[in-house]
């Protein structure tokens, strides 16, 4: 009985493992068409990152007389390096949609990778200018998104009620825009993983424990602009997992 039962149990995972990977070709297959239309550059950078890779490959097994053992080789290095590119010109598509509409800073927060403790609009207007915390191995960081001469107001209030509660830890803040000392959304990652790591995880999860009776002040701001059909973070997943 204890038999049939684990075979069944082994069948039903093996089903629904086939069907999540269906799922996941099937939604790669539909961002490559989304971005297909918005990139007529697409196609041709992707074959030609196979055929560079695949010939560089060539190229070098000629002069061991190992071409045709290294071709395959090279062909699946370019394949790999194309879904690298697919990606980040996903990413570079969907950042620039998202770009000045309220709540992307948000939405760009909440698609991080790695241990970041975000919360999303911890002061706000009702003119939708706000601030994002961010907690991480560089402290706290404030990110602000809006009217500059409303957000710096905004800015300077969240950052004094925050280092009201946690002394010495490090508070960095940021304002999201194209003006002169402000950060292109496009750009965020990157800044949050340049900072310095001052924190352990532990000294993170007390930070949020201690951050959390502060809660949240002002009007919500919207979930975030991401548009429609570019879902970047099942998109991001499903090319690494290849």
């Amino acid at each position: 009985m204890a038999g049939k039962q684990d075979k069944e149990a082994a069948k039903q995972a093996k089903k629904e493992k086939r069907a999540a990977s269906k799922a996941r070709r099937g939604q790669l297959f539909e961002a490559f068409k989304m971005q297909r239309k918005e990139d007529p550059w697409l196609i041709p950078w992707m074959v030609g990152a196979i055929v560079v890779v695949a010939g560089v490959a060539f190229g070098i097994g000629f002069f061991f007389d190992a071409q045709w053992v290294l071709l395959p080789l090279g062909l699946l290095l370019g394949a790999l390096l194309a879904m690298i590119i697919f990606g980040r010109r996903v990413q570079k598509t969907v950042y620039s949609k998202a770009d000045g509409q309220p709540g992307a800073a948000a939405w760009a927060l909440e698609n991080l990778r790695g241990r970041w403790k975000v919360t999303p609009t911890v002061a706000a207007t009702t003119q939708l200018d706000a601030v994002h915390r961010v907690l991480g191995g560089p402290g706290v960081v404030l990110v602000a998104e809006g009217a500059p001469h409303r957000v710096k107001t905004l800015l300077a209030q969240e950052k004094k009620r925050v280092s009201r509660l946690i002394g010495d830890t490090p508070i960095y803040d940021v304002t999201i825009g194209h003006e002169d000392g402000q950060l292109p959304l496009r750009k965020l990652q990157g800044y949050l993983m340049k900072l310095p790591r001052n924190l352990k995880p532990a000294q993170v999860d007390a930070l949020e424990a201690k951050l959390a009776a502060l809660g949240n002040r002002g009007a919500a701001l919207p979930k975030g602009p991401m548009p429609a059909g570019a879902k970047m973070r099942n998109v991001q997943r499903t090319i690494r997992r290849r």
